[in-house]
């Protein structure tokens, strides 16, 4: 079993090395599609060993898939520049490669889980966020708008067990800031599909996206952190929306 490993970077010497040294001994190559990056990302990439591509951005699924096509071997292992495995996930993926994957498996999910102001969030909305991140060549391929791209992908997909590590948000305001743009783009997304959204919308949703993540998803197991998860991600699914009707505003 070889896998590639894929990746889209753009300034990421922050987080890159963190990454790609999970994979030490797991993959057989690193592929990196960078749309520009000024820093030492490049470097770091090449420090892996990793082949380089530059590509100015495409969007999220146009650079995800250009990356995919630069694959080389059988089975593709997809990582964002802020992730890592985890040690039980990096023992799962080498007993993949000793003894081989399911005869009839296109894919692997593991649940990804995120460090939020140094703590593993492990309730709420945030996790398990399982995703499948491992498949074979040509199986898959990403789909969807500007933002939120999902992967689209037919056939049996085995869960595995270790966490996906997600280093997503330096602090509160980071995570805020990241807010605004998703919540921007979900918008002008929506709104060329032809969605539209009512005057109630903004605090129908924010208030039902509360109650899931805080209560129905049991969020207040993570005490403080989860409060503040549970309220930054209502806030955003209310700016959601309100950019969604602005946009039908007149001018």
């Amino acid at each position: 079993m070889k896998i590639s490993c894929v990746l889209i970077t753009k300034n990421e010497e922050a987080n890159l090395a963190r990454g790609l040294q999970s994979t030490v001994g797991l993959v057989d190559e690193i592929v990196i599609v960078d749309s520009g990056s000024r820093d030492s990302t490049r470097e770091i990439a090449a420090g892996f060993g990793a082949r380089w591509f530059h590509q100015d951005w495409l969007g999220y699924v146009g650079q995800r898939n250009l990356a995919l096509s630069h694959a080389r071997h059988d089975w593709i292992l997809v990582l964002d520049a802020d992730e890592e495995l985890s040690p039980v996930l990096k023992e799962e993926i080498r007993q993949l490669r000793a003894n081989g994957p399911a005869p009839d498996a296109i894919g692997y999910s593991m649940p990804r889980c995120v460090l939020y102001d140094g703590r593993w969030i492990r309730h709420g909305d945030w996790y398990p966020d399982r995703l499948t991140r491992l498949f074979r060549s040509g199986s898959a391929r990403y789909a969807g708008a500007k933002v939120h791209e999902r992967l689209e992908i037919s056939g049996r997909v085995i869960p595995l067990k270790g966490d996906l590590h997600h280093y997503s948000f330096r602090d509160e305001a980071d995570h805020r800031a990241r807010a605004r743009h998703y919540a921007r783009l979900w918008a002008e997304s929506k709104w060329e599909a032809g969605k539209r959204a009512g005057a109630l919308a903004p605090i129908s949703h924010a208030a039902f996206r509360w109650v899931r993540g805080y209560f129905l998803k049991a969020g207040f197991l993570d005490g403080t952190h989860g409060w503040r998860v549970a309220r930054i991600c209502a806030w955003e699914t209310h700016l959601k929306y309100s950019l969604l009707r602005s946009l039908g505003a007149p001018k």
